[in-house]
């Protein structure tokens, strides 16, 4: 738009300039913007729902603030209804709010510090799901013990959960709860399990072909980390290397109930030079690096099959990252940050998607 304002301008005050092929390509220039116009309508129109929603959010918290003051003053059904009905709201606007590329990190948010160094921690990155559950997971030797928390506010406190012994123990911190299972790589080898909380079982476990295991291609910080499981808006991935491969990171989607891979990215960016990385609706991001000044250096997306590098800087205030992964449901990176547990918020340059699409 800027350009073809700059150009308008110079044959406004020299007409004379424009030659027919400089006046086709103005043409061009404007006929690429006329798509547009369907789009900035829409966020115009989604704009004005949100001003209306974050009014009613505050009227809530108005009332909040009254209850707090005059218990049972008013109808808690009656508000109860309100509350749901303004989620659903909110729910049906973002998801209008379609898939983006990643253009920013917030500034983190530390939620609690337990733990070693090593480890990671999780909720259900399903869309969507009612699932408040955390799930802890300390180290990433040889580990079995999986604690979970009731709620996000169980968990910063340390109170209300219950423990889950694997079957099985882990390698690394790659591991990601996707529909109620924990998806994790088992020690010593190439296979990943699926582990159901409620039933506390394995559903499944298959073999990873030909992916390296026990600190053969981990992350820069090692750790075994050499398969890391993750979910996005998607699905469920499997980012991991090989020796046909010559240890560049390879993403493979996967089938969720069978684990049988679906499809198969080379990225050719080396894995031993990665700090950590995350899938955002089909992009895989990766770090430079896990200690202080990281930034998110490199991009590949899958449905291009294409990449580029990138320079988007975090903070990374305890400066030894082992784990890091994307959230679809609360759009958010989990991190686990040498025994602190943190979040950082993200910002997608998004498309907003209208009836017709």
């Amino acid at each position: 738009m800027k350009v073809v304002d700059g150009k308008l301008k110079v044959a406004s005050e020299n007409p004379r300039s424009l030659n027919p092929k400089g006046f086709q390509e103005l043409k061009d220039k404007v006929t690429q913007l006329l798509p547009l116009l369907p789009v900035l309508e829409q966020y115009k129109a989604d704009a004005k729902m949100i001003l209306r929603l974050r009014e009613e959010v505050r009227n809530l918290s108005l009332v909040l603030m009254a209850i707090q003051e005059e218990m049972g003053a008013y109808d808690y059904e009656e508000l109860r209804q309100r509350v749901l009905l303004l989620e659903t709201r909110l729910h049906s606007c973002m998801q209008k709010l379609g898939c983006g590329k990643l253009t920013g990190v917030s500034n983190p948010i530390t939620v609690r510090a337990s733990g070693s160094r090593f480890g990671s921690w999780m909720t259900d990155t399903m869309i969507p799901s009612s699932d408040n559950r955390v799930w802890s997971m300390d180290g990433y030797y040889k580990g079995r013990r999986v604690l979970e928390y009731r709620t996000m506010n169980d968990f910063m406190k340390g109170q209300n959960f219950v423990q889950h012994l694997l079957p099985h123990p882990w390698a690394g911190t790659g591991h990601v709860v996707y529909n109620g299972s924990l998806y994790y790589n088992k020690y010593q080898s190439n296979i990943i399990i699926k582990y159901h909380f409620r039933s506390r079982s394995v559903l499944v476990q298959r073999s990873l072909s030909g992916a390296g295991y026990n600190n053969t291609f981990p992350y820069s910080w090692g750790g075994s980390s050499d398969i890391d499981l993750m979910a996005d808006e998607n699905g469920l991935w499997a980012v991991y290397t090989t020796i046909p491969n010559a240890g560049n990171i390879v993403i493979s989607r996967l089938e969720p109930q069978s684990l049988e891979v679906l499809q198969t990215w080379d990225t050719g960016f080396p894995k031993r030079s990665a700090g950590e990385s995350f899938m955002i609706c089909g992009t895989l991001y990766v770090t430079n690096s896990h200690l202080a000044g990281a930034k998110i250096y490199f991009a590949y997306y899958t449905n291009t099959s294409s990449y580029e590098y990138t320079d988007i800087p975090f903070h990374n205030q305890y400066s030894h990252i082992s784990m890091m992964d994307y959230n679809p449901r609360e759009r958010v990176l989990y991190t686990w940050n040498n025994g602190h547990q943190v979040l950082y918020n993200v910002t997608l340059f998004q498309v907003i998607k209208t009836s017709g699409d």
